[in-house]
């Protein structure tokens, strides 16, 4: 009697938790569905339409965070104009897409389309660099060879993801390291940017005023 006993109890424990479980599971889905349906009432047309116009007129992937200070909207509603746009240009009459890059956001040609017209537009494509890249390497250009944390000294904001750019499209190049603690590397231009931009020579580049020159110059 005792072990039915027992066996009676266990197979009530066990229904018992079962029971909570699927109350749980009841609620959660609930809320996922209250959650749900807040998100489809919340307008964010203009939002959506706003860092939309962002992303277009950037030609480097965005994260949230520079987005919502670019856009001045917070990040939560920066994600959620995010995940509009992937929902909108995800439909198959679009030829565009909104991919995410070394962990930011960027417009690009789906593939499928792209390959039909790169021969045209390839070139023109690989050519643009945002104002953000052409200050960095306007930067290496005048004070190289120049180190990472002269370049951020020089800009005040982080150089990684620019410096990634520009070794990629082949315009800078390591130049060493430079004799101090830590030994830093260096970068300096390469033959690709003086073809690039038309130069014969570092020589060639036109003068910095005077206001540029000594920004550049305390920097070092």
């Amino acid at each position: 009697m005792q072990e039915e006993d027992g066996s009676v109890t266990d197979t009530a424990t066990n229904e018992e938790t079962e029971t909570q479980k699927e109350a749980v599971d009841a609620v959660d889905e609930a809320e996922e569905a209250q959650i749900s349906q807040l998100r489809a009432n919340l307008n964010l047309d203009s939002e959506t339409a706003l860092i939309e116009t962002v992303l277009f007129l950037e030609s480097e992937p965005q994260n949230t965070t520079v987005l919502s200070k670019i856009s001045q909207l917070s990040e939560e509603v920066v994600s959620e104009c995010i995940s509009r746009l992937k929902d909108k240009y995800a439909n198959a009459d679009s030829g565009i897409e909104l991919s995410q890059i070394v962990g930011g956001w960027l417009l690009t040609p789906k593939k499928e389309c792209f390959d039909l017209v790169k021969e045209r537009y390839g070139k023109k494509n690989e050519g643009r660099l945002s104002k953000a890249a052409i200050e960095t390497l306007s930067i290496i250009a005048y004070s190289q060879p120049i180190t990472r944390a002269e370049i951020e000294s020089i800009r005040h904001v982080n150089a990684d993801n620019m410096i990634r750019i520009l070794l990629d499209r082949k315009f800078i190049r390591e130049a060493g390291k430079k004799d101090v603690p830590g030994k830093p590397i260096m970068y300096a231009t390469t033959k690709e940017f003086l073809e690039f931009f038309h130069l014969q020579s570092i020589a060639d580049l036109p003068q910095l005023d005077e206001k540029e020159s000594e920004r550049f110059v305390l920097a070092r």
